[in-house]
C-alpha cells in the first residue's frame, strides 16, 4: 500500500530531473477531463472516490451508533454505565487487531470484493443484537464488529489513491478523513430520530441495510485505477522527474525511541482517549446529565464534530502558509496543535463548576475541536522523521499507540458515571480529568516533540554507520 503524508504533500525524493519515457508515464490529461493515456474521465475518479467515502460514513455511523442507542439499550436489558463502557472498549481492541489484517485482505482478494467482504460483516455484526438483546451478544457483536471494521481504512485509502497520482492524493485522503465528520453530523441525528421513532433496533436494521445498498452499487460500477501496480510504472511521478537514488533504512529502533515519537504518541493517546469517549458517551452525557430530550442529545451529537472539522481545515491551510513562508515543523506541527490541547484542558476542567446545560455543550464541543487539531498535524510531523520508504510502519505504529487510549477511555468513564454522586456530575468528571491528561502530554510534547532535531540525529546516526 502506498500511503501519502497525511497533510497530503507527497514526501520528497532525490531527484534527476530527466526525461521520462512516454512508456513511463500516462500521458498528461486532455482539457476535456480524461485521465491521459489510460482513457479515464476524471468524473470517474471522482465519482468513485465519493462511493469510497460513503463507504466510511457508513463505517463511522457504525461506530458512533452505540452511543446513540446506549440509554434505550440500558433500559431495556439493565446495563450499567460502567458496563457500555466496557463494550466500547472492548470494541477498540478488536479494532486495533483488525487492522493488522488489511494487508493480508489486499493480497488474498482484489480490493473489489475485499471491501464487499468487510462491508457484509459490518452488517451481519449488528444483526445478532437485534434478535437477541443481552450483554453477552452486545459484547460479541461489537468484538466481531471491531475486528471487521480494522482493515477499512488501509484498504478505502489503496482504493482510492488507485484512480489518483501520488502528487494529487491529498484531497482524496482530506475526504476520507472527513467520513468521521460526516456521520456525526449528518447521519446521527437521522440515527437519533429512527431511535425514538422506531426503536434502538430500528437504527442497526438501517446500517446494515446501507451496508447491503452499497455493496449493490458498488459491484456495478467499481473498477480498479490505473495507479497500482496494474497500471503506470512507478519509476516516475506526475512532473516527469525519475527518482534515482533512495535514503537508506533507518532501524526501527531509532525512530519509535526519538523523543518526537515518544512524545508525540502520548500526546495523540491522550486526545483519542477523548474522541472514543465523545462517540461512546456524549449522547448519554447530553441526555442523562444535562436534560436533553434523546433526540436532541442525537443532534447535538454532531456539534463537536463541526467545530474540529473547521478548526482541522483552518489549522492545516494556515499552517501550510506558514511552512511555505519559512516556518519550522516545531512551530506548525508541533506548537500550534499542542496549545490547542492545552485550551482543550482549560476548558474541560471547569466542565464541574458548568451549572447551564447550553455552555457546557459548547465547553465540550469547543475544547474537542482544538484538541482534534492534533491528528493531522501530529501525523505530519511524524511523517518527517523518517525516510519516505519506512513512513507507512511507521506512521502504523504511531497509530498503533494512539489506539491504547481508546481502549481505556470508554470503560474508565462507565467506572467514574457509577462512582459519581448523580451521572452529570459523573460525567463532567470524566471530561474534566480526560483534560487534565491531555494538557499534561501536551506540555510534555512541548517541552521533548521536536520533528526537525530528531530527524536529523536519525539521518546522521544512518549515515555515521554506513
Amino acid at each position: 500500500m502506498t500511503l501519502a503524508a497525511p497533510d497530503g504533500t507527497p514526501e520528497p525524493t532525490t531527484t534527476l530531473a530527466t526525461a521520462p519515457s512516454t512508456t513511463d508515464i500516462p500521458a498528461a490529461t486532455p482539457a476535456g477531463g480524461s485521465a491521459g493515456g489510460f482513457g479515464e474521465s476524471r468524473r470517474t475518479a471522482w465519482g468513485l472516490t465519493g462511493l469510497l467515502v460513503a463507504l466510511y460514513v457508513v463505517n463511522y455511523a457504525d461506530k458512533a451508533v452505540l452511543g446513540i442507542i446506549a440509554q434505550p439499550l440500558a433500559d431495556e436489558i439493565g446495563l450499567s454505565s460502567a458496563q457500555i463502557g466496557l463494550v466500547g472498549s472492548l470494541f477498540f481492541l478488536t479494532f486495533t487487531i483488525g487492522g493488522f489484517f488489511a494487508g493480508l485482505l489486499n493480497r488474498w482478494l482484489t480490493l473489489k470484493w475485499a471491501l464487499i467482504l468487510i462491508a457484509l460483516c459490518w452488517g451481519v455484526a449488528m444483526l445478532p443484537l437485534v434478535a437477541v438483546a443481552s450483554f453477552g451478544v452486545l459484547i460479541v457483536s461489537r468484538l466481531l464488529l471491531g475486528l471487521a471494521e480494522g482493515p477499512s481504512s488501509a484498504l478505502l485509502h489503496t482504493a482510492a489513491y488507485s484512480w489518483h497520482p501520488p502528487a494529487r492524493r491529498g484531497v482524496p485522503s482530506a475526504l476520507l478523513a472527513g467520513a468521521a465528520s460526516i456521520a456525526k453530523i449528518a447521519i446521527a441525528p437521522v440515527l437519533a430520530v429512527v431511535t425514538v421513532s422506531l426503536g434502538w433496533r430500528a437504527a442497526l436494521i438501517c446500517l446494515s441495510v446501507a451496508g447491503v445498498v452499497w455493496c449493490v452499487v458498488w459491484l456495478g460500477t467499481w473498477r480498479e485505477g490505473p495507479y497500482t501496480k496494474g497500471g503506470v510504472k512507478k519509476a516516475s511521478d506526475d512532473t516527469g522527474a525519475t527518482e534515482v537514488a533512495e535514503e537508506p533504512t533507518v532501524p526501527w529502533r531509532r525512530i519509535v525511541t526519538s523523543r518526537t515519537f515518544v512524545f508525540g504518541a502520548l500526546l495523540v493517546m491522550s486526545v483519542y482517549a477523548l474522541v472514543t469517549v465523545v462517540l461512546t458517551w456524549l449522547p448519554s452525557y447530553f441526555e442523562v446529565g444535562l436534560g436533553y430530550s434523546r433526540v436532541q442529545a442525537g443532534s447535538m451529537f454532531a456539534l463537536p464534530s463541526i467545530v474540529g472539522l473547521i478548526l482541522m481545515l483552518v489549522s492545516t491551510s494556515v499552517g501550510d502558509r506558514m511552512l511555505a513562508a519559512g516556518s519550522s515543523s516545531r512551530k506548525v506541527r508541533v506548537i500550534v496543535p499542542a496549545a490547542g490541547v492545552l485550551f482543550c484542558g482549560a476548558m474541560l476542567a471547569l466542565l464541574p463548576s458548568i451549572g447551564t446545560p447550553i455552555v457546557a455543550v459548547m465547553v465540550v464541543s469547543v475544547g474537542y475541536g482544538f484538541a482534534a487539531i492534533v491528528f493531522p498535524l501530529l501525523n505530519s510531523a511524524i511523517s518527517e522523521i523518517c525516510p519516505p520508504r519506512q513512513m507507512a510502519g511507521t506512521l502504523g505504529a504511531f497509530l498503533a499507540v494512539m489506539a491504547i487510549g481508546g481502549l481505556i477511555a470508554p470503560y474508565a468513564t462507565g467506572l467514574i458515571v457509577d462512582a459519581a454522586s448523580s451521572k452529570a456530575a459523573g460525567y463532567a468528571t470524566a471530561f474534566q480529568i480526560l483534560g487534565l491528561v491531555a494538557a499534561v502530554t501536551a506540555v510534555l510534547a512541548l517541552i521533548f516533540v521536536d520533528p526537525d532535531r530528531d530527524k536529523r540525529a536519525i539521518r546522521t546516526t544512518v549515515y555515521a554507520d554506513a
